[in-house]
């Protein structure tokens, strides 16, 4: 038993020591933390998934357009994304889902553009505006596969063919004379010919996107002149 202090006392000795010891390289480690340049915000989920969400709707364009809608399955849209199938259902219903995500996020956005034009210009230089964004914004984009699409599958499955002429079709239509009757009243086109018949004026759109799909690597299509020369003779007949 008298051996038992002096040990007792030079074992809590010790202990202090470590304690102390373990105290001070945890104050050292928190300035050395505080010290350090502040590292990368972690990444926000709502942008990562959207982002996957993008990613997505990219592949089954892709997809779609090698494969046909019919063909196209789900696993196919998921390994070409790097996801996994079930990620996809998260996001959209179904194949159908899909397509209506792809023409409400590439082209529906263009729509508005007519719906909303200044309202000083001329009707020629407006459509010379809107056929130089059909060339930028369409046909030299991943968007022209988007319109091919629609014109290969839409007779079999109407139900998508609907759906894009619903959302796109027929308010690009209705802007379109929105804009040829307020050119009328102004007294910038002699009659009502392409109010009647706004699909002259974006015809020459619609035989570019089937002539890229199937001349264009025999004999490629300026599409930019194309548009400039139907303008041209929209105006030699249109104009009062």
């Amino acid at each position: 038993m008298r051996g038992t202090g002096p040990r007792g006392r030079g074992g809590g000795r010790r202990t202090y020591r470590r304690s102390l010891s373990a105290r001070q390289a945890t104050i050292a480690k928190a300035a050395k933390l505080r010290r350090a340049p502040a590292g990368k915000p972690a990444p926000n989920r709502a942008a990562k998934s959207e982002a996957r969400r993008a990613a997505i709707v990219k592949a089954a364009l892709a997809e779609f357009c090698a494969r046909g809608f019919a063909a196209t399955r789900i696993d196919d849209v998921a390994a070409r994304a790097g996801v996994a199938k079930g990620t996809i259902y998260l996001h959209f219903d179904d194949k159908a889902a899909l397509f209506r995500e792809i023409v409400t996020t590439m082209l529906v956005p263009l729509v508005a553009v007519l719906e909303t034009p200044p309202a000083d210009v001329p009707i020629r230089d407006l459509l010379g505006r809107f056929f130089d964004l059909f060339v930028q914004q369409v046909y030299s984009t991943e968007r022209r596969n988007v319109l091919r699409l629609v014109m290969t599958e839409g007779p079999r499955f109407p139900e998508l063919a609907e759906f894009h002429y619903r959302n796109v079709v027929e308010r690009a239509i209705a802007a379109m004379r929105a804009l040829l009757a307020r050119a009328l009243a102004r007294g910038e086109l002699k009659d009502d010919t392409l109010i009647r018949f706004p699909q002259l004026i974006i015809a020459p759109g619609m035989v570019a996107i089937i002539w890229s799909g199937l001349f264009d690597r025999f004999s490629p299509l300026d599409v930019r002149a194309l548009m400039r020369a139907h303008l041209d003779l929209l105006f030699e007949g249109a104009a009062p």
